[in-house]
């Protein structure tokens, strides 16, 4: 016996009346009061029973003096034909909850980079479907959005799984890595250099760092060590983007970034990319959710445009 196409069911255009007839046929065990149930003749039923035994090619029913008995196939249809039904119940009424503005409030938190762009970018998707649906944002250390996710306070976050966490509950779906880049106001006297620049002519340089025990600056502090370098020692530490932006303006300092964020302030003239590779990085990050939370229409609509505009981005 042949095996049908994966995609039989595209082919066949399987309607949905067929999967009704199915389910009506394993309720009474009898073609006339299946057939009666869905309004339809005794004969019409009896040809979509036998259109889809021929597309399968096998014997759904076995037809008894008294009635109709399904076969291990037809058990295998109705069980399914049941499952394929109350998915597109549940869709319908998830649509119908959406439309209606009725799915409260959808929690998302989400660390620097994605909260730049791609974060915006699927909220914005969102709302153009579904208006009326109240999404709130925490921007967080991964560390912290952890914590909160596994309380139960956000749906889904974006950001990094650290080892020293117990991940056995979590789902993870790696998204992009994070470069890191060294940022100047602009109009800085190291731009208007014309010779490539290199790591021994930064190191002696004022800089705004992240605090220490921060990721970020472990690796800063680490890429000057493996270049027989001392990491430099005129810092100013500190995350707040305000008071960055501020010294940045006001004086000759560098400032070390995600590249995606700096690219974001250049693109809005409030700082400049500093031409120098560093070899420096942030890991990955990507969508974190919890393996046994099931998500609401509006969490799982905004997971899904974070998907795609990630798709788009990255």
């Amino acid at each position: 016996m042949d095996t049908p196409n994966p995609n039989w069911f595209l082919k066949a255009r399987l309607k949905t009346r067929q999967l009704l007839l199915l389910i009506a046929l394993d309720d009474y065990r009898n073609i006339h009061r299946a057939a009666d149930e869905l309004h339809m003749t005794q004969p019409a039923a009896s040809k979509q029973i036998k259109d889809l035994e021929e597309m399968l090619d096998v014997k759904l029913f076995e037809r008894l003096p008294r009635g109709m008995e399904p076969t291990i196939y037809g058990e295998t249809m109705i069980r399914h034909a049941r499952m394929a039904l109350t998915s597109l119940a549940l869709a319908h009424d998830d649509i119908v909850t959406l439309k209606a503005g009725l799915t409260g409030q959808v929690e998302v938190g989400v660390i620097m980079t994605p909260a730049m762009a791609l974060l915006p970018r699927a909220i914005a998707r969102v709302k153009e479907e579904a208006p009326l649906l109240r999404i709130g944002v925490q921007v967080e250390a991964s560390n912290v959005l952890l914590d909160k996710l596994q309380r139960g306070t956000l749906d889904f976050m974006i950001g990094r799984i650290f080892d020293t966490i117990d991940t056995s509950g979590l789902i993870y779906e790696e998204l992009t890595e994070e470069p890191a880049c060294a940022v100047v106001r602009p109009g800085h006297p190291l731009l208007q250099e014309n010779r490539a620049l290199a790591l021994k002519d930064i190191a002696p340089l004022p800089w705004i760092l992240p605090p220490h025990g921060s990721i970020l600056r472990y690796r800063f502090d680490m890429m000057f060590r493996r270049a027989g370098l001392e990491p430099p020692a005129n810092v100013v530490d500190t995350t707040a983007m305000l008071m960055i932006t501020a010294l940045l303006q006001q004086t000759d300092s560098l400032h070390v970034m995600p590249l995606e964020v700096a690219q974001y302030y250049a693109s809005l003239n409030v700082m400049r990319v500093l031409p120098i590779e560093l070899p420096c990085k942030m890991d990955a990050f990507g969508i974190i959710r919890q393996r046994d939370h099931l998500l609401s229409p509006g969490a799982d609509m905004l997971l899904r445009a974070v998907r795609a505009a990630a798709a788009e981005i990255y």
